[in-house]
């Protein structure tokens, strides 16, 4: 089904089955992305239109203006957003309710997936099936199946894949990596992550019908069925384990992407997790308000901590630190924005911290200020996280993000939030992306997926 014309809603809705069959690929079907050269343009299509997807669009926009990238077509499954695209992107982008137009459009290279958290599985696999490279956002995914899906999908298809954990692709993320890399505070035997606490429904908002201009159905996807409910959505989906997963799939997503690569870690997952915490006592929202993890690795040994904590709590303990004009007169240096999150690194000869993660990574002057030895050891200083991942698409290399270190950091918010619903610590093998010992537990590691729209 070639289908290079915008579809309409109309048009959308009369082609009825057609429109709801999933993709099928036969034997030999698989597309093999082609590297491009320096000088050749990436057609980009959007998967998802809202607010971060926006987020995730303008920031192609250097790539886009220098004449190395193409927005040529948007799919989201609200019609308000989906008209928003043309009018952002230009008159040359065409637009789909349903993403799996978009993927047949074998004129596009490379897809931007910015939806809610629990189509990501779906949605990277299908798309690496189609021979698409995928940026897409973080986290990578919601259960461990996914995580296994979407790793095989992007080797079989032989992509360049960058999940949007953008933190390392950060100034001042170079520099804490630097720093860390050559042993300024020793061997590191403890990282301590911190945030804020996930927040609490008190709406009593009652179920209705779904605006007009949504298609309930689809932006469900995977889903079991559920009534609508405005508190569901659109950036609230992530406070519900179903969809999101609370502060430590969002921002832990970002946090502990910075400690698994400045600690070497990528490729090195706990032996145990054990979490503990506070459920929320109403509302429709259900994970965790107050949470404490520990992340216990070997072979090196050192272990990881998150905790959610009150914001009164966070500001005596790790206080932000306050920027001077000569801070941030200094090159790639901001102003700490979001001082309610990071991590302090406990090594054997002192400790250093970063607040932040995502779009800010901050860290302390010690850090910044530190210049290196004769001989001292330099890590890639990534040229931003889209523009990385550009690298990867032209070059074969592989991204600062990969999905298999972006799936790795997910198994591991993953795994607290299974751990804390069932109230006992969980033993992983890192070897197999298992669970071990724990025949319940092993059985969270998937869930139903609703037809069509499953791996």
């Amino acid at each position: 089904m070639a289908m290079n014309w915008r579809i309409r809603r109309r048009e959308f809705l009369a082609a009825g089955a057609a429109a709801s069959a999933p993709l099928v690929l036969g034997p030999g079907v698989l597309a093999a992305p082609a590297k491009k050269g320096a000088n050749e343009r990436i057609n980009v299509g959007h998967i998802g239109y809202g607010g971060r997807s926006r987020g995730l669009a303008k920031e192609l926009g250097p790539l886009v203006e220098a004449g190395e990238a193409q927005h040529v077509a948007v799919c989201d499954v609200d019609e308000k957003r989906l008209a928003q695209g043309p009018q952002d992107l230009g008159p040359q982008v065409d637009v789909y309710r349903d993403y799996r137009y978009l993927l047949d459009r074998k004129d596009i290279d490379a897809v931007v997936i910015g939806t809610p958290d629990h189509w990501h599985g779906v949605h990277f696999v299908h798309a690496a099936e189609t021979g698409k490279h995928i940026y897409c956002e973080k986290p990578a995914c919601c259960t461990i199946e996914e995580s296994k899906a979407m790793v095989a999908a992007a080797k079989k298809a032989g992509i360049a894949s960058q999940i949007g954990s953008q933190g390392r692709s950060q100034p001042e993320a170079y520099l804490m990596h630097r720093y860390l890399a050559n042993g300024v505070i020793g061997k590191v035997r403890h990282v301590e992550c911190f945030h804020y606490p996930s927040p609490v429904d008190t709406s009593k908002t009652a179920d209705s019908e779904p605006p007009a201009e949504l298609d309930w159905d689809l932006w469900l996807g995977p889903l079991r069925w559920r009534p609508y409910n405005a508190r569901h959505l659109p950036g609230v989906f992530r406070w519900l384990l179903e969809s999101g997963g609370g502060q430590i799939r969002d921002r832990g997503a970002h946090v502990m992407s910075c400690a698994k690569y400045w600690m070497n870690a990528d490729k090195q997952g706990p032996v145990t997790v054990e979490a503990t915490g506070t459920s929320p006592e109403m509302g429709l929202w259900d994970s965790a308000v107050l949470m404490n993890v520990k992340y216990t690795f070997t072979n090196p040994d050192w272990i990881m901590t998150w905790t959610q904590m009150p914001m009164e709590e966070i500001s005596k303990r790790f206080p932000a630190e306050e920027r001077t004009a000569a801070d941030l007169a200094e090159e790639g240096v901001s102003k700490i924005s979001r001082p309610g999150y990071g991590a302090v690194y406990h090594g054997e000869n002192g400790a250093c911290m970063h607040w932040g993660g995502d779009g800010g990574t901050w860290a302390e002057r010690k850090v910044r200020h530190w210049q290196p030895p004769a001989g001292a050891v330099d890590v890639y200083k990534s040229p931003g996280h889209m523009q990385d991942w550009f690298a990867g698409i032209r070059t074969g290399k592989k991204c600062i993000m990969d999905i298999e270190y972006g799936a790795g950091v997910a198994n591991l918010c993953i795994l607290a939030n299974l751990s804390f619903r069932l109230g006992r610590p969980l033993q992983w093998d890192e070897s197999k992306w298992e669970i071990v010992g724990d025949e319940q537990a092993r059985c969270l590691m998937s869930r139903p997926q609703r037809h069509p729209y499953h791996l």
